[in-house]
């Protein structure tokens, strides 16, 4: 039988899963709608492709719809997976796809580490070292931490029912 106390502690973990996802997911969502904008041939906020390329990547390397309309097309995925898991929905679909987010963004946010420990070539000052340093890096790590959680510890919250009808529904749910 639930209590009042573990009724709220269950409404208040729901809330604060909720809101991790939609942070997460939002971010995602923010990054493919600027790689569908970089898809019509817009460079904002660099003054051509080449500063764009540096600024981004730290690396000259084309803008194209065929290079950028896959990844936004991948991010919006992501997003979608995030929130559908949090919301119960998905199964070990959108689970698994939202530990791929969790692992990916923990990979770029170590790569970026690497970027600015000198470990990889980007000259301290440029527009990338900067960007990386103050941006890219802490918000990938950051996601990362949060996608992970999503993914993890909120199975086992999930898979803790009241009741025998809960993990029947609970066990569909997660298969």
């Amino acid at each position: 039988m639930k209590t009042a106390q573990s009724t709220q502690t269950t409404q208040t973990t729901t809330r604060h899963r909720m809101r991790t996802a939609r942070a997460v997911a939002g971010v995602l969502a923010f990054d493919a709608v600027v790689h569908l904008y970089w898809a019509t041939g817009a460079t904002w906020p660099a003054a051509d492709a080449q500063a764009l390329s540096l600024a981004v990547l730290g690396l000259e390397a084309p803008f194209t719809p065929r290079v950028v309309i896959p990844l936004a097309a991948l991010l919006l995925t992501g997003a979608g997976a995030v929130l559908a898991y949090a919301r119960g929905r998905g199964g070990r679909a959108a689970r698994l796809a939202t530990g791929a987010v969790a692992a990916g963004l923990a990979v770029r946010g170590l790569a970026g580490l690497g970027w600015v420990a000198g470990l990889v070539g980007s000259p301290a000052g440029s527009p990338f070292y900067v960007l990386n340093l103050l941006l890219y890096t802490p918000v990938c790590l950051g996601l990362a931490w949060a996608a992970a959680r999503l993914c993890f510890l909120s199975g086992v919250e999930r898979n803790r029912p009241e009741s025998s009808a809960g993990a029947a529904r609970e066990t569909a749910l997660h298969n």
